[in-house]
């Protein structure tokens, strides 16, 4: 689709073609009143002339015809390039700025030339400075248009203002108040409406969640309690402890979703704090491995107190157990090497050599290659936190500051 010039340029457009058809219709209009009024001019003196020699020579009266630069009377004598012309006002084909009168009187053919040269220049400077009205006409109307245009759409950036300000979250809006009763007005009261029906729907959406989380929570800490007396009771069946610990671990992290998805769908952020980086990571990890993978290590590179990150406990917990989840396998065995950086962590899983963990203990990776589920994922992009993924040469890293807070 070809680009199309903006609001303001199409009327620039339309009053600078505007200004150029008034300004040239003027400078045609002088134009041809000019040329008319010389042509009349030198048709009534030259009328005048013949006029008056031919009484005089009628009544016998001494006359002898005008001979100056400036008019030139012939009787039977007249140039041959006049001679042959019809009676009438004629102008000269040859010579610019001649008019010739050829008249029959009772005392003969009269013919007289009247010079309007100087008139002609005259014209010629006219012609120069109506171009330069034209001109200056069109770029003043063009620049009027623009100047109209802007002050015209000035409340229309207003509004866009005002509506790029809204936050994200549905709130109630009131433009209407502030814009004028008219199509800017109406605009307004759309939007206005607008935001009220997105208020409405984040409502009836937060109190689904609420049901919702009232509804799921009953079942699974049933399934979760049946699974821990399911435990219990089979510790002398040693067959079925991998199955119920799959199973444990099953409930475990549909726990953890149910929070993460109440937790976006409701946006009940927690307040972000400040903790010990390695203190903080120790009481996370070292239970979720002996649960998850006891075959697995914790290495923290940090001494306790070193580094404090600034977050959201609980759900940093959440997010950083699902990427554990994703990155380690079930019933594995190597070590999980945890760096600490300012605002940011890197987490490496060093498998054991020659152990394999069982196909169904292996996590599938979403469809970027990075672990972690897409719904715990989101959790994150709303606390800001961004997760870099793996390469060859550096390990996957979880940031939890921008770089320019972090340094």
């Amino acid at each position: 689709m070809r680009p199309t010039l903006p609001l303001r340029g199409r009327v620039t457009l339309a009053f600078a073609a505007m200004g150029l058809v008034l300004s040239g219709l003027f400078a045609a209009a002088a134009v041809y009143i000019t040329e008319d009024y010389e042509h009349v001019l030198a048709a009534e003196m030259l009328h005048g002339q013949a006029d008056d020699y031919a009484l005089r020579l009628a009544n016998g009266l001494p006359a002898s015809l005008p001979q100056t630069h400036r008019l030139s009377g012939y009787s039977r004598d007249a140039p041959a390039q006049y001679a042959a012309l019809p009676p009438g006002i004629h102008e000269d084909p040859v010579a610019e700025g001649i008019h010739v009168g050829v008249f029959d009187t009772a005392a003969g053919r009269l013919f007289f030339v009247i010079d309007l040269a100087d008139i002609e220049q005259l014209e010629y400077h006219l012609d120069r400075l109506l171009a330069a009205v034209v001109v200056f006409g069109t770029l003043l109307s063009g620049a009027l248009g623009g100047w109209l245009a802007k002050r015209a759409l000035a409340p229309l950036s207003g509004l866009a203002a005002a509506v790029d300000s809204l936050p994200v979250e549905p709130v109630e809006s009131d433009l209407a108040a502030s814009a004028s009763p008219d199509e800017l007005g109406r605009l307004a009261r759309a939007i206005d409406g607008y935001q009220a029906r997105l208020v409405s729907a984040d409502v009836a959406q937060r109190q689904f969640f609420a049901d919702a989380s009232h509804e799921l929570r009953t079942p699974i800490a049933v399934v979760q309690g049946a699974a821990e007396l399911l435990q219990e009771d089979a510790a002398e069946l040693p067959v079925l402890r991998p199955r119920l610990d799959r199973l444990d671990r099953g409930v475990a992290e549909l726990t953890e979703l149910l929070e993460a998805l109440l937790r976006l769908g409701r946006r009940h952020l927690q307040p972000q704090q400040s903790v010990d980086a390695a203190a903080w990571l120790r009481q996370l990890l070292v239970p979720l491995l002996h649960r998850h993978a006891s075959g697995v290590s914790v290495d923290i590179t940090g001494s306790p107190g070193a580094i404090a990150w600034h977050l959201a406990p609980h759900d940093a917990g959440l997010v950083l157990r699902s990427l554990i989840r994703g990155l380690v396998p079930a019933d594995a065995y190597g070590k999980l090497e945890v760096g600490i950086q300012p605002g940011a962590c890197t987490l490496e899983f060093l498998p054991q050599a020659g152990v394999m963990p069982r196909a169904g203990n292996l996590r599938t990776a979403t469809d970027d290659g990075m672990p972690g589920g897409t719904l715990i994922r989101r959790l994150a992009a709303v606390y800001g936190w961004t997760l870099v993924p793996a390469t060859p040469s550096e390990p996957l890293m979880l940031r939890w500051e921008p770089l320019e807070a972090a340094s």
